[in-house]
């Protein structure tokens, strides 16, 4: 039975072609995941082994923290004192100290080099010979000056910057100009990620991230003779309870485990969409094996006539099915493996470089692709296989197309329709339930989704009826016909359909849902923002300095600034903290457009505080109640609410003061983002005013409000963009489902072919026969994807919408319009070939084919 198995597969070679491609491809996505996570983080896992070399301990500043009454304590980070002591110390052969913050390089034509959230600023700390162990100088040497610094080597190749040349060098505040000292190569992981390090003496660094004389991180090297544990053990009690220490083989190994937690979020991620890929791949391989099957029915049934059992014939039709499983399953990580390799080349040609190291191809990822492959095929090709053994072989040779019975349609609607049923009651439930019922829907989405797969058979023949007289009076017989191939076998058209439902469901929730946001967004823009620009510092990661403040102020054209700095309270003696926000009293009005439920915001420039009506309401505030405050300084005062305000959630924290209170009381000021008023408007020329007022700083961005729609509308479009790629690989393999499902019912009707052939269509009606038949399976399952993904984004919705100011569901007639013409051009494209080998076919050759 084997040997007959073995046989028909190579007998069906090109009818396997589609089903070993699509296995092909949902075995390399798996693999490929695999290898390009296990690949990248072995990598990152040694390059930042590497960064621990030779560091015996590391010592990390905890900064102040607070006592049992919420009283700061301690220290902004290690002492030059304590680093002394250290040094001190018998076991002790080096000490370097460390400070690291936010620094951004300007090219020649003044723009900034990197990305903005990887442009690091930090210091040069010679420890032996004037050397520092973690960089390695090309040219020059590390800076010895106030003035000067030294940059990593592809920094300075993209700014085209030698040694000794001026460098403008931006931080959170204005610009500054120092002169290149030196140039050095590192491993550092941000630089590799496409970022910047700029190193400045110490005391620079110190005075720019933290404070004069204090470190954040100490790296220490052990003499000869003296273990790592021990020296731990001398270092801990010297730094006390402000700074934490570790040995550096500990904390290379908590960075690997840290590496490996964040590649398996890529991981699942990316294995999410190869299993719906696979999931896709199933109904395209039953497709396929119910075909093959009933092609052979005769020949099955004259096996089971000459001694064969069911049991042998079933196990010849999964023999079959096994083999294509392990080619398809090596060819698929072979796949995977050029598909690691061609994402990693990705990875490098967009910036985000990629540590050197071996391609990774474990035994694991070896076994699960064959597994997966071979599971796949053999669980799709078993339902075809259990049914052709339980034909009677007098049955099976008296006809090659046996009709499903009566109670098995019966049961299977009914299956079908129960866990419809069971699915949509899920879904609704989970939207009921609001922010919690997510994991409900999802599930209520699974079973919804199987049950109307289930159910696609009996729903094709209504919905593809009520088509036939439009197709029939647009194509005349062609269209006739075409409408009654589609419905000929329903379960055919509906496992079809079904592939090509299942991608568009997935697609189309996903649109809903960020359209959506994205008109949220949009809307909180537009109904909260007044100001004509907003200042941050590029990348959104990090605050401004407050000279910022004073350098828009003075800028000509300007009408009104205020900053929207982040800060924090407490109150009545209490441990815990709120979020505040400090404003410029005499122009946040002016800028942010806030509804005052009761009091007045000039209330703000007398030192009192604006709260948040949900805030007032759950407190039990009101105008003129009294708030006994703490600030981060832990200095006392009565804060008397001057205003309440109808919350502005994203926008203003719930308290709102005047932000030079808040400032006097913290020692660095956090201030993400400064909203600035023209006289004129928004324009060009008033844009380069504030990029001169700023000292033509290259790490600030200055955005419009249509900036601000568009940075957060493209986060959202390019997430969809990123889903819709990863979702093409199933829409890949529906389409070679269409093709599959196309020819072998070409391959079928042959005769049936031929004789419309000879009773006068001609070659361009049995085209247009197929063509359309296949735009009438892709959009049945179009419209079903369709209407599955907009209910479900609906009940998402409801899970997520408290926490979404303007929330509204949009549903994107637009691109669903899209979605259906693209599904009708894939059917139209899927159909291509096995039209024309329709056409092709000789009518006296086809009508002898039986």
């Amino acid at each position: 039975m084997f040997r007959t198995a073995l046989r028909n597969v190579l007998a069906h070679k090109a009818r396997l072609l589609m089903t070993v491609l699509a296995v092909v491809l949902g075995v390399a996505f798996v693999s490929g995941t695999l290898v390009f996570t296990d690949t990248v983080g072995k990598a990152l896992s040694g390059q930042s082994a590497k960064s621990f070399d030779g560091i015996a301990v590391s010592v990390t500043a905890d900064g102040p923290t607070r006592n049992d009454e919420g009283t700061k304590e301690g220290e902004p980070g290690i002492s030059a004192q304590t680093v002394d002591k250290v040094k001190a110390l018998q076991g002790v052969d080096t000490v370097s100290g460390r400070v690291s913050g936010f620094a951004g390089v300007a090219d020649p034509h003044g723009k900034l080099i990197g990305s903005g959230w990887a442009n690091r600023g930090s210091n040069f700390a010679a420890v032996k010979d004037g050397k520092d162990p973690r960089y390695v100088f090309a040219e020059g040497n590390g800076p010895a000056k106030a003035d000067e610094i030294a940059l990593d080597k592809e920094t300075a190749r993209r700014g085209e910057y030698t040694v000794g040349d001026k460098v403008r060098v931006a931080s959170n505040g204005l610009p500054s100009e120092y002169t290149l000292a030196g140039v050095f190569t590192t491993e550092d992981g941000q630089v590799n990620a496409g970022g910047s390090l700029v190193l400045f003496d110490t005391a620079t660094a110190q005075k720019l991230y933290l404070s004069p004389g204090f470190f954040q991180e100490l790296s220490i090297s052990a003499k000869p003779g003296t273990t790592a544990d021990r020296l731990l053990s001398e270092v801990k009690p010297l730094v006390g309870k402000d700074a934490t220490a570790k040995t550096g083989a500990a904390l290379a190994a908590e960075q690997a485990k840290d590496i490996e937690r964040q590649m398996d979020t890529t991981n699942q991620m990316l294995l999410t969409f190869a299993l719906i890929s696979l999931f896709v791949g199933i109904f395209l391989i039953y497709n396929t094996f119910t075909m093959l099957v009933a092609q052979r029915t005769r020949e099955l049934a004259l096996l089971r006539a000459i001694g064969a059992n069911r049991g042998q014939v079933k196990r010849s039709v999964l023999a079959e099915a096994l083999v294509v499983g392990v080619v398809s399953s090596a060819l698929g990580l072979l796949a995977g493996v050029g598909l690691a390799v061609g994402m990693r080349s990705l990875m490098d040609s967009i910036g985000a470089k990629i540590p050197a190291g071996p391609l990774v191809v474990s035994p694991g990822t070896i076994a699960i692709a064959i597994v997966i492959g071979v599971l796949v095929t053999l669980l799709a090709a078993w339902l075809p296989a259990r049914r052709t053994a339980k034909i009677a072989p007098v049955a099976a040779m008296g006809s090659a197309h046996l009709p499903a019975t009566a109670k098995s349609l019966v049961l299977r609607n009914s299956i079908g329709g129960a866990l419809t049923l069971f699915g949509l009651a899920g879904i609704l439930g989970g939207a009921m339930v609001g922010k919690d019922g997510k994991m409900i829907i999802g599930a209520g989405a699974f079973l919804t989704m199987i049950g109307i797969i289930v159910l696609l058979p009996a729903l094709s023949r209504p919905v593809i009826a009520a088509l036939r007289p439009a197709l029939r009076k647009a194509f005349g017989v062609a269209g006739k016909l075409a409408a009654q191939n589609a419905v000929r076998n329903p379960r055919r058209t509906a496992v079809t359909a079904a592939s090509l439902a299942i991608g568009l469901t997935l697609v189309t929730a996903l649109s809903v849902l960020g359209v959506t946001m994205g008109k949220a967004v949009d809307r909180m823009t537009t109904d909260k923002l007044k100001a004509d620009y907003k200042v941050s510092l590029s990348g959104g990661f990090g605050g401004l300095d407050q000279s910022v403040i004073g350098a828009l102020s003075k800028a000509p054209g300007v009408k009104a600034v205020s900053p929207q700095q982040a800060g924090s309270l407490r109150f009545g003696g209490g441990k815990e903290f709120s979020s505040a926000s400090g404003v410029e009293p005499a122009a946040i009005g002016s800028l942010l457009n806030i509804e005052v439920v009761a009091g007045s915001l000039d209330s703000l420039g007398k030192g009192q505080v604006a709260v948040a009506d949900t805030t007032a309401k759950s407190r039990g505030l009101k105008v003129g109640s009294v708030l006994k405050t703490a600030f981060d300084d832990d200095k006392k005062a009565d804060l008397v609410v001057g205003a309440v305000y109808k919350e502005m959630d994203g926008m203003l924290s719930p308290y709102v003061l005047d932000y030079k209170i808040l400032s006097a009381h913290e020692e660095k000021p956090y201030l993400p983002e400064v909203f600035v008023k023209m006289d004129g408007g928004p324009s060009a020329k008033a844009q380069q005013t504030l990029v001169d007022a700023l000292g033509k700083n290259p790490a600030m961005n200055i955005a419009t409000q249509q900036d601000m729609r568009n940075e957060l509308g493209g986060a959202i479009n390019t997430a969809l963009n990123i889903m819709y790629g990863l979702l093409g690989m199933a829409l890949i393999i529906s389409v070679l489902g269409v093709v599959n499902t196309l020819a072998m019912s070409v391959y079928e009707r042959t005769q049936e072919i031929g004789m419309l052939r000879a009773i006068g269509l001609d070659r361009g009606r049995v085209k247009n026969m197929i063509r359309l038949e296949a735009i009438v399976i892709s959009l049945f399952g179009a419209v079903i994807g369709v209407a599955l993904g907009t209910f479900i984004a609906w009940a998402v919705g409801q899970t997520i919408k408290d926490g979404v100011p303007h929330y509204a569901l949009v549903v994107p007639f637009g691109r669903i319009a899209v979605f259906m013409l693209l599904a009708g051009v894939v059917g139209a494209l899927a159909a291509m070939w096995p039209a024309r080998s329709a056409a092709r076919l000789n009518m006296l050759t086809a009508i002898k084919t039986e």
